[in-house]
């Protein structure tokens, strides 16, 4: 297994033991009642009684310059592009993910669909397609659990830092020893020192609609549909979502519920102090920023001994790798109070020196999250005596991200065939002397290769 391989899969080790940690801790309770005692008499203005909604809708429009992962329905980017990403050629994309969840159920297959502005682009409508349910798989229990002969003992660490600043702040790093991940200790809950980190997660992901959380539920993109989004498409006009399982949905975003605007990285260099400083554009609309970066280093031959790397820009002690793709309106509000996120002012951030050197080079990110339009039919009525019988709601969520490699400008690799050229790599135009050999030409497709590993199929 690769050394890059190896890295996100120590990571993803730690993120489903965060899980674990959030899900072990007790609920509070509600202190008892003495026996006997009447219950309190109610007292306060009369509470308005709410149902519904009947259907939720939910639109996550995403602007993507520089070099990000690909998300769940994206593909697995080439080389060539990756390379024209990291000069920060070419214009900002746009994506959006359409979901429609209600508790209906249609008397047929269901069917819906949204017909949005024509400055979106899609043309007239979008299917919103609901997913075949799949067929339950049943698993064989064996009659004991035993440990695989091949298993070996986990290896490697993790280094974990925050905040901005020339150097690490006192405490730091968190090192976390995999070695200590035996499956006894593990069974029993007994995790590694520094796992206590974990519960310093930035926020709980949103919960959008989904087939589980809904009776009935369609998306898009999907199989049916072979229109996208472009660098031009706009959100702003009139919005109609329409189905047989669904009330009929109209709602209008203006111009500055539109896409974000891109961010790019102005400055991202490493100082004389071995710290990178980083720097970017103001996004207007955005209302916070968070910047993450992840790498490794050390290791033995087949990456047995990795140490992967992460820091992130909070001033809070928290995870890199805990940033969601979206957060809701009163958490970026209440994060960048605490300064876990940078508030809409700030525009330059440095990733201290002792988290560059263990990381040696890596994967930079950075998010601008914007704030969310929510939408929600009737109007809710004055008088509380009057319930409030929700037939619908709306909620559109935006982001705006960049990233790269760290410190890495990544200058002068859009050559002859790195330019849209149809000259492969290592060939040379006829009657050309071959230029001597660029060594750091060389080091930058060393890490380009070590970053197609990082990237999941």
């Amino acid at each position: 297994m690769g050394h890059g391989r190896k890295i996100i899969l120590l990571a993803g080790a730690a993120a489903l033991a965060s899980v674990a940690v959030a899900v072990a801790q007790p609920a509070k309770k509600a202190p008892a009642r003495p026996a006997g005692a009447a219950a309190p008499a109610a007292s306060g203005p009369v509470q308005q009684k709410v149902t519904g909604p009947v259907a939720v809708y939910w639109m996550s429009a995403a602007t993507q310059s520089g070099f990000g992962m690909p998300s769940a329905g994206g593909g697995r980017p080439s080389a060539m592009e990756m390379m024209r990403m990291m000069q920060g050629g070419g214009s900002a994309n746009h994506q959006l993910t359409l979901q429609l969840g209600s508790s209906q159920s249609p008397s047929g297959p269901p069917q819906a669909e949204h017909d949005p502005p024509s400055a979106l682009g899609l043309g007239m409508s979008v299917p919103l397609v609901t997913p075949e349910k799949a067929q339950p798989v049943v698993h064989e229990e064996p009659e004991r659990a035993e440990i695989p002969r091949e298993y070996q003992k986990p290896k490697g660490k993790m280094l974990i830092f925050w905040g901005c600043g020339e150097h690490a702040r006192p405490g730091q790093p968190v090192v976390i020893d995999f070695s200590q991940m035996t499956p006894e200790k593990l069974s029993a809950g007994q995790m590694p020192a520094g796992f206590e980190v974990f519960q310093h997660m930035i926020t709980s992901r949103m919960q959008p609609p989904s087939p589980s959380r809904n009776t009935t539920y369609g998306d898009w993109p999907n199989s049916k549909s072979r229109v996208a989004v472009t660098p031009q498409s706009s959100l702003v006009g009139d919005h109609v979502i329409k189905g047989d399982y669904s009330p009929e949905i109209r709602f209008s975003l203006d111009q500055n519920q539109d896409f974000l605007g891109g961010l790019n990285l102005t400055t991202n260099q490493k100082l004389p102090s071995g710290a990178v400083q980083l720097a970017w554009n103001s996004v207007p609309n955005a209302e916070a920023y968070v910047a993450s970066f992840i790498g490794g280093g050390g290791g033995g031959r087949g990456g047995d001994d990795a140490t992967v790397v992460m820091w992130i820009s909070s001033e809070t002690e928290a995870i890199g790798f805990a940033v969601p793709d979206y957060i809701s309106n009163p958490e970026i509000a209440r994060l960048v109070r605490s300064k876990t996120l940078m508030g809409p002012e700030t525009t330059s951030c440095q990733v201290p020196k002792e988290a560059v050197d263990a990381g040696k080079m890596g994967l930079l990110q950075m998010v601008a999250y914007g704030h969310e339009a929510n939408f929600a039919y009737p109007e809710r009525p004055k008088d509380p005596k009057i319930p409030w019988n929700i037939a619908w709601e709306v909620k559109v969520r935006y982001r705006s991200a960049t990233g790269g490699l760290l410190g890495q400008s990544m200058p002068g690799m859009g050559g002859p065939g790195g330019r849209g050229g149809q000259q492969q790599a290592g060939q040379q135009p006829a009657g050309q002397q071959q230029a001597p050999p660029d060594p750091a030409a060389a080091r930058r497709r060393a890490i380009l290769n070590g970053i197609g590993g990082l990237i999941p199929h």
